[in-house]
């Protein structure tokens, strides 16, 4: 079809650029220099410019139509177009609309026409011999024909012939009348649909031409109208190839707008055809040697884009073409493949044939050889072309010829320059060879691809030294090696999609020829082993550094148990790589540190257990742990503390899961010399300011390391303390930084220290000085600190320094927190005459947390240190649980012939206990220790019960104490009321309590099933919030046979009832009254005097929180009364009138409610001059009625 639109258009001249611009800009001057051929293809717009009113009156403008009227005054043609002006164009559109109409009844084949009444002869003759009003008739009506025809056919293409658009004699005055009528019926003839209408005629291009020169400024509106009309495969039709000849020809006369054109192209996703021959017409025009050509952009942008619709309309573009049984030099498919080819071949560095190895003297080295380099100023479009070939085979399917594979073959396997270009234009070449290994087909094309291959693995070094880039080709060759070995023919895919950058289909059976010449002539196994530990680190490793690096391949190998295999160590590799690591981390790091210590702890085989990699030693590790903690505050870099941070996740996480006596090793040196907390922390601190996923990443690992192994540095109270003390208060202190406070010395804190007996000012100066250092900063004062904190316990010691210690040892407890409570415990220790005090260690305190509570009684105390002691106790309980579990783990392998189950002693029959639940039962019974004895503490001691201390009144409002005895150092702080020291440490014990229940709640229920004093339940349910937790096991508790353990269930719930009044606890309490109410059935004398007496007060309260109740706790009252009065009644009398009593208080409270306020029934008073247990006990029933029936009264 091509060439019909050119046979069609051979003798046809169309509108130069240089008219065109003429034209649009209105530029006279150059409409002027214009030759007479090139003036009548534009004489409609100039005509109608020179008689039409204008729009612009200015002077200009009438001098240059001066010049229009003189440059037309000269041209015949004038005349005829200035005739068909003079038409009556109004009756002109009513006669067309009115046929229009026509056609639409009578149907578009209808023959009658109102515009053109009956023809003699033929349309060209009547042409001729007609008038302009005919004409334009004539004119008008064939192209409505042809335009409604178009409407109709609803998008399938078909060819009008038509003699007035086919005739050469007239073809010039019909563009004439064609471009009159649009200008003047543009609502009748819009140009969008008359440029589509004329794509349907013989000449329809040429006509469209000169219809848009005449109108210039309709060319962006016609081409969009005509691609978006057009199809989305134009090669494969007849209307799609004139269509898009048509629009080449629109853009050949403006080629300014070719471009543009080209988008709307590329948006409408329609005419790929006309894209690329746009893009070949620019190429032409624009020709640039050395750079990359638009062609190759415009492909490339195609085919590689983010956008999926252009990408697969393109890609079908080529396979379509490819389909065609024919490509002749008229496709454009055909001309772009040519176009490419012709640019590979223009930078190929020599015309070579592939069997240039075979003449070539073996001898010749290959630097010297026939085998010239690639220019430097091409390796970039070298590079393009690559990746552009790429695409079209992989993307696209394009299926290359035997000449282009050919010069593709000999580009990829061209030397380029040392440069990072060069460095880029050797991976892509490799990576291309990997994923089209059909361009290598003979023999000779093998061994030229195997000589280029050698002389990468000898250059590498090279490149990468000259080149100044860290990822040279030398770790992909070396990478891909190593997938070859290991079949991970998947991973090889990968890789080559994405350093090609594109996301290509390869078959992994397409790469079975490569793997044999990788695996057996080039890289076998153990040279690859070899030569990966002699590859240098990359220095200062970090996510910037992107590419192919030495750490893809080791991964590799240790993934392959290659190392071990081979019995080659990696470690100094790790570790010097590691000591070369920067933030933000490489993404490939973390996943190495994973790698590696598999490889450390498990066996390459079960038939060799010895086959693992050697770990990093500790000494390793502390060697750079010293350049982090050092006293020199300028080696405290980033890379110290990212490495050090490293090294620690490696080291754990191996040692941590090592067998034997290593283990205990570990905990001891461990847990006192590596500053976790403070990596961590600085950890968190690069996180802030250097915003990384891998920072993250690591900081995450790291703290899932400690919550693994070490909950007890995980405490939250120490992660909101640590926050506090990074957030803004901290900021302001540290702008508050004098001299003096750094000028302080730890031997300047230990005198400080020394003189506190005589002169608290000069440690208190300190101390305050020390709170604006950072916590790194106050480790050195760490030992001091803790070494004088018995001092502090003397009397007399301001609170102000107690709190302002607590507050240093807080800080460093979030950098140092092992080592400092080591130091701490025993410095609290209490002091004896004549022994000397036992220096406990990490380990003795995880094996037996209780000796924290082994310190000074007067830390008991001391709320400051008490606060201190109690922190360290709930570390020391978890560090001890994940002791007690790492060391099942170590020794579960030592008693395989155990099973792990221990029976129990002298009881053949009983069950076999695991080792898992003794420890269980060991921990439970180290914690449920650890909670008895922070009770006592709560316990006022009979010192503080001779001063007048009431247990009860630190829970309660204020009570008056009769205090006659002389007051004491002891009531300094306040009698009795709520602000003394043991209000405050009950206060810090709950806290802690509760913290205990919530984390394990079988804790609560064992300490409640031993039981504690009953005094202290007051301040257990009204200070620990999770005590309401009892409700559920209170049940099982009442229902022990222990007549102790039933009272202690009473009275607890009777004090939870107060404090959750809620359903549950109405079930429990009503649960309780009937399980008092059997019991009444059931017990002797004695036991019902010992049970009720205590319990019987607890109904006043059940009464109190639920009034519903009343009715059942009056009626067992009568009924223990009536039990009590029934086993005295042969020896008294005085029990008859209580019971009377009991029987009107029930039958009328209200009477009794003056009763009830007599001092003499509240006190008990009355009647308890016997000494007989019923009589006591009834006199307790009578009490207890009077305050239930006082209580409603009142709350009346």
């Amino acid at each position: 079809m091509k060439e019909i639109i050119m046979t069609e258009c051979t003798s046809l001249q169309f509108v130069s650029p240089f008219a065109f611009e003429a034209m649009q800009k209105v530029d006279v001057v150059r409409l002027a220099s214009l030759s007479d051929p090139e003036l009548r293809l534009l004489l409609p717009c100039l005509v109608r410019m020179a008689l039409c009113a204008p729009a612009d009156q200015s002077q200009s403008w009438a001098q240059d139509k001066k010049l229009i009227l003189r440059l037309l005054s000269g041209v015949e043609a004038v005349n005829s177009i200035v005739a068909l002006l003079s038409v009556d164009f109004h009756a002109l559109e009513q006669d067309a609309s009115k046929e229009q109409q026509l056609r639409h009844k009578l149907g578009g084949g209808s023959g009658e026409s109102i515009l053109v009444s009956q023809l003699q002869h033929g349309l060209t003759l009547e042409f001729e011999h007609s008038d302009s009003p005919r004409r334009l008739r004539l004119v008008l009506s064939e192209l409505l024909a042809i335009m409604n025809k178009v409407s109709e056919s609803n998008g399938e293409f078909f060819f009008k012939s038509s003699e007035l658009f086919e005739s050469p004699v007239y073809l010039e005055e019909a563009a004439d009348v064609l471009c009159i009528l649009q200008a003047e019926l543009p609502s009748l003839l819009p140009i969008v649909d008359v440029a589509e209408a004329l794509l349907h005629v013989r000449n329809g291009a040429w006509f469209l031409c000169l219809l848009v020169a005449n109108v210039p400024d309709s060319f962006n509106e016609v081409c969009r109208g005509l691609i978006k009309n057009g199809e989305r495969q134009d090669e494969e039709s007849l209307g799609g190839r004139r269509r898009t000849d048509a629009l080449r020809f629109l853009c050949k006369m403006n080629p300014s707008q070719a471009l543009k054109v080209r988008g709307m192209v590329v948006e409408e996703c329609h005419l790929p055809g006309l894209g690329v021959a746009l893009t070949l017409d620019h190429t032409k025009n624009e020709a640039c040697e050395d750079g990359v050509s638009d062609l190759v952009c415009f492909v490339s942008g195609l085919l590689l884009g983010t956008n999926a619709k252009v990408r697969t309309w393109f890609g079908t573009f080529i396979r379509n073409g490819q389909q065609r049984k024919r490509e002749t030099s008229s496709s454009v498919l055909w001309q772009m493949r040519r176009q490419l080819l012709l640019e590979l071949m223009g930078i190929l560095p020599t015309v070579r044939s592939t069997r240039i190895v075979e003449e070539a003297d073996v001898d010749m080295e290959p630097n010297v050889s026939v085998y010239s380099g690639l220019k430097e100023e091409h390796v970039v479009k070298a590079s393009a072309l690559l990746r552009l070939y790429c695409a079209l085979m992989g993307i696209a399917g394009l299926k290359p010829t035997e000449e282009e594979a050919e010069q593709l073959l000999q580009l990829m396997t061209s030397r380029p320059p040392a440069t990072p270009a060069g460095v880029r234009f050797v991976s892509l070449s490799f990576c291309m060879l990997l994923a089209f290994s059909t361009l290598v087909s003979t023999p000779e094309q093998e061994q030229l691809m195997v000589v280029w291959l050698s002389w990468m693995i000898k250059e590498e070094a090279y490149f990468e030294s000259t080149s100044g880039v860290s990822a040279s080709f030398g770790e992909m060759l070396l990478l891909v090696a190593m997938y070859f070995h290991s079949n991970q023919l998947s991973a090889i895919i990968d890789l080559v999609c994405s350093t090609l950058g594109m996301k290509i289909v390869i078959k992994p059976s397409s790469l079975s020829r490569m793997k044999t010449i990788f695996t057996q002539e080039i890289f076998t196994e153990q040279v690859v082993t070899a030569h990966a530990v002699r590859v240098p680190v990359t220095s200062n490793l970090s996510a910037n550094i992107t590419g192919f690096l030495p750490i893809h391949c080791i991964y590799q190998l240790l993934r392959s148990r290659s190392f071990t295999k081979h019995k080659v160590s990696i470690k100094d590799w790790i570790y010097r790589q590691l000591c070369e690591t920067s933030t933000p981390l490489h993404p490939q790091l973390l996943p190495l540190i994973d790698v590696y210590i598999n490889s450390i702890l498990t066996p390459a085989s079960k038939s060799n257990p010895e086959a693992t990699n050697q770990p990093v030693t500790e000494q390793e590790i502390l060697n750079i742990f010293q350049g982090v903690t050092g006293g020199d505050k300028s080696r405290l870099n980033q890379r110290f503390s990212i490495t050090a941070q490293l090294l620690e996740a490696l080291l754990a996480n191996t040692k941590d899961f090592r067998n034997g006596s290593s283990g205990s090793y570990f905990i001891s040196l461990h847990f006192v010399t590596f500053p976790d907390c403070f990596l961590i922390k600085e950890g968190q601190y690069s996180n802030r300011t250097l915003v990384s996923f891998y920072n993250l990443w690591l900081h995450s690992a790291l703290l899932r390391l400690l919550a693994t192994n070490y909950p007890h540095l995980c405490i939250v109270d120490d992660w909101i303390c640590e926050e506090e003390i990074t957030g803004t208060d901290a900021l302001l202190r540290r702008m508050l930084l004098t001299n003096n406070a750094k000028n302080h010395s730890p031997k300047q804190l230990q005198e400080a220290f020394s003189a506190v007996p005589v002169n608290h000012t000069q440690v208190m100066q300190i101390i305050e000085h020390l709170t604006l250092l950072s916590a790194s900063e106050l480790i050195p004062y760490a030992e001091v600190l803790t070494s004088n904190m018995s001092q502090l316990l003397n009397s007399g010691v301001p609170r102000r320094i107690l709190q302002t210690v607590n507050k240093l040892w807080m800080v460093l407890n979030t950098v140092m927190p092992r080592r400092l409570w080591v130091m701490t415990v025993n410095a609290l220790q209490p002091s004896m005459k004549f022994v000397r005090q036992q220096k406990y260690t990490q380990n003795d305190l995880m094996i037996d947390p209780l000796i924290v509570l082994r310190c000074d009684q007067r830390v008991h105390r001391c709320p400051p240190l008490m606060d201190i002691t109690l922190h360290m106790l709930n570390g020391y309980l978890l560090a001890s649980k994940a002791y007690l579990s790492a060391h099942l783990k170590e020794t579960e392998q030592d008693r395989p012939s155990q099973n792990n189950t221990i029976g129990l002693v002298g009881q053949t029959d009983a069950p076999e206990v695991t080792r898992e639940e003794l420890k269980n039962a060991l921990l439970a019974a180290q914690d449920s220790a650890a909670v008895q004895i922070l009770l006592e503490i709560c316990l006022p001691t009979e010192e503080e019960k001779a001063n007048g201390v009431n247990p009860d009144s630190l829970l309660r409002n204020v009570q008056s104490v009769n205090t006659t005895n002389t007051p004491n150092k002891g009531m300094e702080e306040g009698e009795d009321n709520l602000l003394c020291n043991l209000r405050e440490v009950q206060c810090l014990i709950c806290c802690l309590l509760h913290q205990m229940y919530i984390a394990d709640p079988n804790i609560a229920k064992l300490v409640h099933f031993q039981g504690y004093p009953c005094e202290l339940l007051p301040l257990t349910v009204a200070g620990i919030p999770s005590m309401h937790i009892c409700l559920d096991f209170i049940p099982e508790l009442i229902a022990q046979p222990e007549l102790e353990k039933q009272i202690f269930a009473i009275q607890l719930l009777s004090h939870l009832c107060i404090q959750y009044a809620l359903p549950k606890s109405l079930s429990v309490a009503r649960l309780a009254v009937n399980v008092m109410g059997t019991l009444l059935t059931v017990l002797t004398q004695a036991k019902r005097y010992a049970f009720f007496m205590p319990t019987l007060p607890s109904l006043v309260s059940f009464c109190r929180a639920f009034p519903p109740l009343y009715e059942d706790i009056m009626s067992l009252l009568i009924q223990i009364g009536q039990v009590c009065a029934s086993d005295v009644a042969t020896q008294t009398r005085d029990i008859d009138p209580i019971i009377t009593r009991l029987q009107q208080i029930k039958e009328k409270p209200s009477g009794w409610s003056q009763l009830c306020k007599d001092s003499s029934y509240k006190n008990g008073s009355r009647d308890t001059g016997s000494m007989d247990p019923d009589v006591q006990l009834c006199h307790c029933i009578e009490r207890t009625v009077i305050e239930i029936i006082n209580m409603s009264v009142s709350g009346i």
